[in-house]
């Protein structure tokens, strides 16, 4: 919903309508079990509790989701997912062996082997064409409509080998809008490859583990690496 903001214009003070970010706690639930809180856009937020269950290794695809249940309630939103398989015995140790996680990484000593365990390997594929980066980032600027109406959302997008883009999805947060690409994606029962993800956000090595974890080969980012993104994407051929 669009505001009054005040703002300096040419040297005066002018009042304008501007559209703010949607920000709100999510609570993530699975199988009844209380697993995270996050700060994000309340938008395809079945998609987002997809993608999230994929990058925690809670779910390998959309088929082991059973169901996602949105609610909004008075301190945010609660999303409840019930997943099968192999993701229910994971839930548990995951919640038996987790000290404290957010957004942006990992914190407590039992962690750190976390970060330094292997990625899984990402299957064999072509190198992406300079032409489709490019192409693809002069179609994203069309494809962002939180980001044009705020300029404070980051977007993900999934596009063909030829740059042609094909899914987007916004958020406040950089990692929970791959999550939710990702989501979408495998809600829909489609691959990320062939073809490459794009995103706003800078290359951290979050953003590495959740396009390995979600199938990703290929993967743009429009701000640099850091050290640890790079090799991480390396040992594991993203």
């Amino acid at each position: 919903m669009p505001r009054a903001v005040s703002v300096s214009r040419d040297g005066a003070q002018v009042t304008i309508e501007r559209d703010w970010v949607p920000e709100a706690p999510v609570a993530l639930e699975f199988n009844g079990i209380s697993y995270a809180v996050m700060m994000a856009s309340p938008s395809d937020l079945h998609d987002f509790a997809t993608g999230f269950a994929i990058a925690e290794g809670l779910a390998t695809n959309g088929a082991d989701i059973r169901d996602v249940a949105v609610a909004q309630v008075d301190a945010g939103w609660v999303v409840r997912t019930e997943i099968a398989g192999l993701g229910a015995d994971r839930l548990l140790e995951r919640v038996r062996t987790r000290v404290a996680e957010s957004s942006c990484g990992l914190c407590g000593i039992e962690n750190l082997e976390t970060i330094t365990r292997p990625l899984p390997r990402v299957p064999g594929h072509d190198a992406i064409d300079a032409a489709a980066i490019f192409a693809a980032l002069d179609m994203l600027k069309d494809r962002q409509p939180l980001g044009r109406s705020t300029g404070a959302a980051h977007a993900a997008a999934w596009a063909g080998p030829d740059g042609a883009i094909d899914c987007v999805r916004e958020d406040v947060g950089r990692h929970n809008a791959v999550d939710k690409l990702v989501g979408a994606m495998a809600r829909q029962g489609r691959a990320l490859s062939p073809g490459f993800v794009l995103s706003t956000a800078r290359c951290s090595y979050e953003i590495v583990e959740k396009a390995v974890h979600g199938g990703v080969t290929s993967l743009v980012t429009i701000s640099l690496p850091t050290s640890l993104a790079v090799d991480r994407a390396a040992k594991a051929g993203l």
